[in-house]
């Protein structure tokens, strides 16, 4: 990939980042400049953030030593695996955060368009290609829609960004049925297309605009998405400028179908070239040992290999063990990290030997049950739209579930949003909190709003019900309760919460009311 265009682009990144530093600059204007390159000022106004875009997830050695190599060069004590499967490195002054960008590009990675109105990282299941049951391997035509996505940065674009993700099964870890466009793999070896969905202020799920669809096809469809934006979209309200809100407009879901498939009509008549052929390649390598039952492992399809599951708290991974990690891998034969969307990273492609490595350098800095693999956004100690502190209210509630010898499986994994633009997709978790704030005896108080039994599945998606707003303090209780509750009843969450379909709701209403 030729990234010059965007290497040229770093110089006017660094100048008006030396505006917004020396005050001649202000904050709200900056923030409309630099997210175009993948970089926001913090919340304090002292440091910058940079978010290293990974294609559909993927993190080659290649790219993992380059991040170590940053990490270590700049001294940088801050990371984060975020729910767009990217690297956000953070608390860095401008001329670093410039300096990391344009080695980046040197490098083959990008951060332009990774903020603001621009088509954003391509998502993927982050175990297609390896695992169990997956229809087929869809990590290859992600990663060409990714590229293909780049010229839409530099040319006439929707005014607000575009969120594009595959799916590998039913399991709809990308929420590709809900994102601005997403293809759902199918038992035939196909593609269904679903558009005009996402999360946020007036969640929506996705519709249905084609079935079936041969996977060499897929550019015809992101085309035709960007023309129906450019025809239909909402440019006069900033609020309303995402895709989702065009099924209203429309006039409903059939509407929007029938104007996405005038504009595919248009791609395909302007006998534009966007056919494109792929093929996935088989793991070469041959596994070695048969690994015994661990939770943190993970059985390969290609017999022999394994994956190792290391979810850091909240997606914040100590950055010395980050370092030693892509040391070891370097070393190894096919192995690379994928990151998930719940802020989880897999390493792949490991002999039972080289995954007793990989499970011993991340022991001290991964969940070990369930519940401490639940999901946060940055928050806003350090975004600055955010509300409340999202991953400070994590860390207190899994402390408190510690403390109170919850056992693994009597809580679900949470997600947290510091706000409500859903970026720790609350709004289809089972149990999702959202910042906000709450009255008390006439006072205004911090506070998160709780949603319960959404769901994310193909064929059983639900948006969450908002039952009402619980003190940010009272939360780690309300879990523990809640998680006491479950361990009385001889059986897991699931299963609790299936007979008691109210039982949140009631374990709830002490803190809310």
């Amino acid at each position: 990939m030729d990234t010059q265009q965007f290497q040229d682009m770093v110089p006017k990144f660094r100048e008006k980042t030396a505006e917004f530093y020396n005050g001649t600059m202000s904050q709200k204007d900056y923030k409309a400049f630099s997210g175009f390159y993948g970089s926001y000022a913090q919340r304090s106004g002292k440091a910058n953030m940079l978010r290293l875009r990974m294609p559909a997830g993927r993190v080659t050695k290649e790219r993992m030593s380059f991040t170590a190599q940053m990490l270590r060069k700049y001294q940088i004590s801050r990371i984060h695996f975020t729910t767009c499967q990217t690297i956000q490195l953070h608390d860095l002054s401008g001329g670093v955060a410039a300096d990391i960008m344009r080695e980046a590009l040197e490098n083959g990675i990008i951060t332009i368009g990774g903020g603001g109105d621009y088509p954003r990282n391509v998502m993927c299941p982050p175990l297609s290609g390896v695992e169990s049951g997956e229809y087929f391997d869809v990590m290859p035509w992600a990663e060409e829609a990714g590229s293909y996505l780049l010229q839409f940065i530099t040319a006439p674009k929707m005014p607000r960004k575009l969120k594009v993700g595959f799916s590998n099964s039913p399991a709809n870890e990308t929420h590709a049925t809900y994102r601005d466009l997403g293809f759902v793999a199918t038992s035939n070896g196909t593609f269904d297309v679903y558009s005009a969905g996402g999360l946020g202020t007036k969640p929506r799920f996705g519709v249905k605009v084609a079935s079936d669809i041969e996977p060499e096809m897929i550019l015809y469809y992101i085309k035709a998405m960007w023309l129906t934006f450019l025809a239909y979209g909402n440019y006069e309200s900033r609020v309303k400028a995402r895709t989702r809100y065009m099924q209203e407009a429309l006039g409903g879901p059939e509407q929007y179908a029938a104007a996405y498939q005038e504009k595919l009509k248009e791609v395909f008549e302007s006998k534009e070239e966007l056919r494109i052929a792929v093929s996935s390649e088989a793991v070469k390598k041959q596994g070695s040992g048969k690994h015994e039952s661990e939770k943190r492992i993970i059985a390969q399809k290609q017999e022999g290999l394994y994956a190792v599951v290391w979810h850091p708290i909240g997606g914040m991974p100590d950055p010395d063990v980050f370092c030693r990690l892509s040391d070891t891998i370097g070393k190894m034969e096919h192995v690379e990290m994928r990151l998930s969307p719940d802020e989880t990273a897999y390493i792949i492609n490991l002999s039972a030997e080289e995954a007793d490595q990989v499970l011993e350098i991340t022991a001290a800095d991964s969940a070990d049950h369930i519940f401490e693999m639940s999901v946060s956004c940055i928050g806003a100690s350090v975004c600055q739209v955010g509300v409340r502190d999202s991953q400070a209210l994590l860390k207190a509630c899994v402390n408190k579930v510690r403390e109170a010898g919850i056992a693994d499986g009597a809580l679900p994994k949470i997600h947290i949003s510091g706000c409500p633009s859903s970026c720790g997709t609350h709004q289809t978790a089972v149990i999702g909190f959202r910042g906000g704030i709450k009255k008390v005896d006439g006072k205004v108080l911090p506070g998160f709003i709780l949603y319960s039994n959404g769901c994310e599945k193909q064929g059983e998606e639900e948006m969450g019900e908002e039952i009402g707003a619980i003190l940010e303090t009272d939360i780690p209780n309300f879990l523990v309760k809640l998680g006491k509750a479950v361990m009385e009843s001889g059986t897991d969450f699931y299963g609790w919460n299936q007979k008691n379909p109210d039982g949140i709701r009631n374990i709830a209403e002490e803190y809310i009311s």
